[in-house]
């Protein structure tokens, strides 16, 4: 919004659908420009611009004509006339449209039943389709009772065509031109295009007028077919159409000239698009070109005609793609003599009617439309397929959801319609475009105003809106002056030669603030020597995120201080588990303990490297008054009367873990190596207490009959395994010493024996 640089109100509501115009007269700092005052809403709000005063029109939809959609069974009593019977929803309305800001309504469709038909059969009469004529000159009949199934208003239509009735195209003999076929065969001069029926409700005239008919002849291949659909379109009152279903089959064994081939003829003028019948003949086919595939889906559209090529098996292709091309066509195969035509004209029928298609007139410049279609069984489309619904059956109905978008306002502001139709049906939807491109305060604006510096503009929404020729915000000077160095001079500081601080324009000897990048980043000042955002910073943020720059300077937020608004004055970070500031070892500064004894640290100064433990500490001091002994037992009158003392019968009624006050257990050993329990604890108040069992822990003497009778029976026991390991040892060496005699003795009787033995 404020890169816009809006000068008015209505130019900041064109803007973006989110800006909005303070209109509150003293809505602007020294030095912002008017500009200032467009902004989105929530920082008009934030810089102190009440609601009431901010302008900020909305968009709008208002429905004109809503008939219902139309509930009729085949059949009924009533007749309705085809102009009576409704199968879109809404008629007409009126959108009011902001700059961006999207307009969405909803449209209903329903197929009627019973809908009137209207059907125009088209045909080539050249000689190949010699034997389709002969089925046709029954179709009037056949195709009224077929078509009374699906509506009881039906009527029918036949014309007929060859080719440009010039070379070389057609051969322009006297004798040709007579009769174009050879031999016996009885042809009728070519023609170009001849409308032989009217539409009618009288099937028995159809057969006659078309049983009267007679072949024609050509030179080439391709049919002049596209002139004479052209003249079908647009001749709607020859022609007989009425604002009902417009069917238009087009029956044909051969192909089609187009835009451009008139050039071989000599006929170089583009096809007009307009209605040159004159007692049912189409008169201009010499002069005006065949038209383009494009003009004849321009002016079928515009007529609301659906159209159904029968064609051979041999086009089939060809007029595929042409179907391709041409909106809500189909395409059926004929077989050689036309005799399947009614059930190709039923099945063609069936087809279209089962889709709808949504198309829309030319938009004004810089509006956009968007659709969304809710079909049968949950099909939801956007975007391209947002646009139509298929396999509608008669009573079905369906929704769409149009949005609506204007970007930029007309330059005139005039209003704008454009219509939105379904392919094929006569019925559409008018919709009104209204711009909100001005503010309601500035039909409230004074011209020539007072308070625009004598009359030199209008004021309106809360400032000048100039006179051409005066600029400033009150309009004060004429472009004239702008760059005059007397006016300069307003615009520099006492013992300065910078122009506003070099941060802005001087313009009529007012500093007109430049604007930064960053849109929240503001000069302001008569000089424009004040920003918010060149203010102390902490943790990378201005004013560290707890105050507001003003001027370079910071605004703390309550509960903060300091330059850069880093200090809090809240004490609750220093608040130690005991209820105490920093244990009452320290004080609090912006939210930290500063402890003023250096020995003690910590976030609440609650530690002490170097300190003796609670227990430690006030040992000395508990057994002197417990107890009546210690070192302190001389001194405790003077040194241990500083806590108060309870006593208590066991360990189980010490205070435990949970009361409010921190607590701390205590085990100590007194002079007599007897062991003393006691509690201490400080309450809110500051006040020491001291829980102490009352009875010390001695251990008892050692019992020495036991002990000796031990050392007794250790000193046997060790004995006795002495004993018990030398006899073994002793043996094992008896052992030895035997089986060693045993050895030398058997030696000592080999020796004795006498020399005769050997």
């Amino acid at each position: 919004c404020i890169k816009a640089n809006a000068k008015s109100c209505g130019e900041c509501i064109q803007a973006g659908p989110n800006c909005g115009w303070c209109k509150k007269t003293d809505f602007l700092q020294e030095g912002e420009p008017t500009s200032a005052r467009c902004d989105d809403l929530a920082a008009l709000k934030s810089k102190g611009c009440p609601m009431e005063d901010i302008e900020n029109p909305r968009g709008d939809k208002e429905v004109l004509e809503n008939r219902e959609v139309t509930n009729r069974k085949k059949g009924a009593a009533e007749k309705l006339k085809p102009e009576a019977i409704t199968q879109i929803q809404p008629q007409k309305l009126v959108l009011k449209l902001r700059v961006g800001e999207p307009q969405t309504f909803s449209l209903k469709f329903k197929r009627a039943e019973d809908y009137p038909i209207d059907l125009y059969y088209l045909m080539d009469l050249s000689y190949s389709m010699k034997d389709d004529l002969e089925n046709v000159k029954s179709l009037g009949t056949a195709l009224m009772l077929e078509m009374e199934k699906i509506t009881s208003d039906f009527r029918i239509g036949f014309g007929s065509f060859v080719e440009k009735t010039v070379m070389p195209y057609i051969s322009t003999t006297p004798a040709k031109l007579r009769n174009p076929c050879t031999g016996d065969q009885n042809c009728t001069s070519p023609f170009s295009y001849k409308n032989v029926l009217s539409l009618t409700s009288e099937g028995n005239k159809f057969n006659e007028l078309v049983g009267k008919q007679h072949i024609s002849g050509n030179l080439d291949s391709p049919e002049g077919g596209f002139d004479a659909i052209m003249q079908v379109a647009v001749c709607g009152e020859q022609i007989g159409w009425r604002n009902v279903t417009r069917l238009l089959v087009f029956s044909t064994d051969a192909g089609f000239h187009f835009a451009g081939d008139g050039k071989l003829g000599g006929i170089v003028l583009p096809n007009d698009g307009k209605c040159h019948l004159e007692n049912n003949m189409y008169t201009m086919s010499h002069y005006y070109d065949y038209p383009s595939i494009a003009h004849l889906v321009q002016k079928l559209s515009e007529n609301n005609i659906q159209t159904i090529f029968a064609v051979t098996e041999e086009f089939q292709a060809v007029y595929k793609e042409l179907k391709n091309l041409i909106p809500k066509s189909a395409v059926g195969t004929l077989s050689s003599n036309s005799s399947n035509v009614i059930q190709l004209i039923i099945d063609a029928y069936n087809s279209l009617s089962s889709e709808v298609i949504l198309e829309n007139t030319k938009l004004p410049k810089g509006v956009t439309i968007s659709y969304k279609s809710f079909c049968k069984n949950g099909v939801n489309g956007t975007q391209e397929d947002g646009r139509k619904c298929s396999n509608i059956s008669i009573g079905d109905e369906v929704i769409f959801e149009i949005n609506v978008t204007a970007n930029e306002c007309p330059k005139k502001e005039q209003n704008e319609t454009f219509k939105i139709k379904p392919l094929g049906f006569t019925e559409e939807v008018e919709i009104n475009l209204q711009f909100v491109c001005e503010c309601q305060c500035q039909s409230e604006g004074e011209p020539n105003s007072p308070a625009c510096h004598e009359g030199n503009g209008t004021f309106e929404c809360g400032a000048c809106r100039c006179n051409e020729g005066r600029i400033g915000r009150l309009c004060e000077c004429s472009t004239d002056e702008v760059n005059s160095e007397d006016m300069d001079a307003y615009c520099r500081r006492e013992n300065s030669t910078e122009i506003c601080s070099n941060n802005g324009e001087c313009i009529c000897g007012q500093c007109v603030c430049k604007k930064r990048e960053n849109t929240n980043e503001v000069y302001s000042g008569k000089y424009c020597e004040c920003d918010n955002f060149n203010c102390d910073r902490s943790n990378g943020l201005i004013c560290g995120g707890n105050g507001i720059c003003k001027c370079r300077v910071c605004e703390c937020f309550p509960n903060f201080t300091g330059s850069a608004c880093d200090c809090s004055l809240d004490t609750f970070p220093c608040m130690a588990s005991n209820g105490q500031i920093c244990n009452g070892r320290g004080t609090c500064e912006c939210g930290t303990c500063n402890c003023t004894d250096p020995k003690f640290q910590g976030p609440t100064c609650e530690m002490c490297q170097t300190c003796l433990g609670v227990c430690a500490e006030h040992k000395d001091c508990v057994q002197c008054r417990a107890f009546d002994k210690g070192e302190k037992k001389e001194t405790c009158a003077q040194e241990c009367m500083h806590f108060n003392m309870t006593r208590v019968e066991s360990r189980d009624k010490l205070p435990q873990p949970g009361q409010p006050d921190p607590l701390s257990h205590c085990k100590e050993k007194d002079v007599d190596d007897c062991w003393f329990y006691f509690t201490y604890s400080v309450n809110s108040n500051g006040e020491p207490n001291v829980h102490v069992v009352e009875t010390p822990e001695c251990p008892s003497g050692p019992d020495i009959i036991p002990i000796v009778a031990g050392v007794v029976a250790g000193i046997v026991l060790i004995g006795l395994a002495l004993l018990l390991i030398w006899k073994l040892l002793m043996i094992i060496h008896d052992r030895r010493e035997f089986a060693k005699f045993e050895k030398e003795k058997m030696n000592a009787k080999w020796d004795t024996v006498s020399p005769e033995a050997y």
